[in-house]
């Protein structure tokens, strides 16, 4: 699990064919202090497991349905990518709860500049059928930053990002064109599962209506 708070900015430093895999090693000095093989770590939000650990950073394996839902595949040898160590009991969440379990790929449309030099906006398309998942001011979180959402029209996603956002994580230089794993709120998910069904087998519940609430004790 983690919050969306990138603690770093590593350098994917080699790809290496592993089968049908691939496997990253990065240059990650400021997460590696607190990392042991067998750990979690979100990069570009996505989870993938350390597997060797040095001082200067880590080694993980992508497999082949990662490589295809995210990122991953396209990325390059030098590119940059946001990391956040697995969350631990105790520490503050100053986020959304994220799985690293990326729905899918968005792509950005623009950038523009916010009033009195309080940052930037920027606006991204994602597939129709993650729009219902997002609200205005709800989280959605972009290559494993957590983020607020401004504003939705149909399939594009309006984002304030502040000053500190855009330069203490990758997002600060993504361009028209360039493509972001998303992950929406697993919230959102939980609520239309559970409207969706009421037990096991169950037909879809499709009476949420005034009077049926109003049967059941809800004034409305």
């Amino acid at each position: 699990m983690f919050t969306g708070i990138v603690e770093e900015v590593g350098i994917i430093r080699d790809k290496i064919p592993a089968g049908p895999a691939l496997r990253f090693r990065l240059t990650a000095p400021i997460v590696a202090r607190g990392l042991k093989a067998g750990d979690s770590v979100a990069c570009n939000g996505v989870c993938l497991t350390a597997e060797e650990v040095f001082p200067d950073g880590f080694t993980a394996t992508a497999v082949p349905e990662t490589l295809q839902r995210t990122t991953l595949g396209s990325s390059r040898q030098g590119d940059a990518v946001n990391l956040e160590g697995a969350l631990k009991a105790g520490s503050p969440m100053g986020g959304h709860i994220m799985q690293g379990h990326v729905d899918g790929v968005g792509e950005v449309s623009a950038w523009r500049d916010l009033p009195g030099g309080g940052g930037k906006e920027l606006t991204l398309r994602i597939p129709h059928a993650f729009t219902r998942y997002c609200v205005e001011k709800g989280s959605l979180a972009l290559h494993g930053v957590s983020l607020t959402i401004a504003g939705i029209e149909a399939e594009t996603i309006r984002i304030a990002l502040v000053p500190h956002t855009l330069s203490h994580t990758n997002l600060g230089g993504m361009r028209p064109g360039d493509a972001l794993n998303f992950e929406v709120d697993l919230l959102g998910k939980y609520v239309e599962k559970l409207l969706g069904f009421v037990g096991k087998g169950a037909a879809p519940a499709s009476s949420l209506d005034a009077a049926s609430l109003g049967k059941w004790g809800y004034g409305v």
